[in-house]
């Protein structure tokens, strides 16, 4: 298995996305439409030495079966940003306050395989205080975490996502998200489950003035 230093070392990461394609929407004329992040093709050959010493201390895990991975986490929402969720840009009155675009889901399925191999969290691996992540896309990170799941000899067995928002409804675009998520994860629709729950009004959650998720993986050796 590589270390996970072998994150930077050969990986060509985007540092910020340059163009928007549409997905492919329902044939419900009355369902808006969605557009699909993609990153920049352009190499980031500076990351490989500058963020060495965040991961360099991570120990080898032992050669287990099978893994389990849990990720969390949430961001402000705040007017005239946009909102982007699993890659998809969703029609809506306000988006996430972040460094990257505070794509929520993607950070929590990150943090998930980053655990589940028993790695540092993704804020340590691209701090929001490195001006290189700003505005990046989130596909970077994910395509990042994916492949230190295969070099590590693993493959995902199953993964189980939860969104809590209050608004806008997410039924209208879940098939979306979760058809970008299989493609960015490389897996099949059958072990990829997507959720979203309000939060009852309650707190700043149910308040539309934040957005969480939760992610719980499991991942099994080759």
């Amino acid at each position: 298995m590589a270390t996970v230093s072998s994150l930077f070392l050969a990986s060509p990461v985007a540092t910020a996305p340059t163009a928007r394609a549409r997905s492919t929407p329902s044939a419900s004329p009355a369902r808006p439409s969605l557009r699909l992040r993609r990153p920049s093709t352009l190499a980031a050959a500076a990351v490989q030495a500058e963020h060495q010493p965040a991961v360099a201390a991570a120990p080898k895990p032992p050669a287990l079966p099978f893994r389990v991975g849990h990720g969390f986490d949430l961001h402000r929402l705040e007017p005239g940003l946009p909102l982007i969720i699993g890659g998809i840009d969703i029609p809506h009155d306000r988006g996430c306050d972040a460094h990257s675009d505070g794509d929520v889901l993607l950070h929590c399925v990150v943090d998930a395989i980053l655990g589940a191999l028993g790695l540092p969290d993704i804020g340590q691996i691209f701090p929001d205080s490195d001006p290189r992540w700003k505005g990046a896309d989130s596909s970077v990170f994910m395509r990042e975490a994916v492949k230190l799941m295969h070099e590590a000899g693993y493959e995902l067995g199953n993964l189980d996502a939860t969104l809590i928002l209050q608004k806008p409804k997410i039924s209208p675009f879940k098939e979306t998200i979760r058809s970008n998520l299989c493609d960015l994860l490389g897996a099949d629709p059958s072990v990829v489950n997507l959720k979203a729950k309000t939060h009852e009004k309650v707190d700043s959650l149910g308040e539309n003035r934040s957005i969480a998720a939760h992610t719980v993986v499991l991942l099994m050796r080759k």
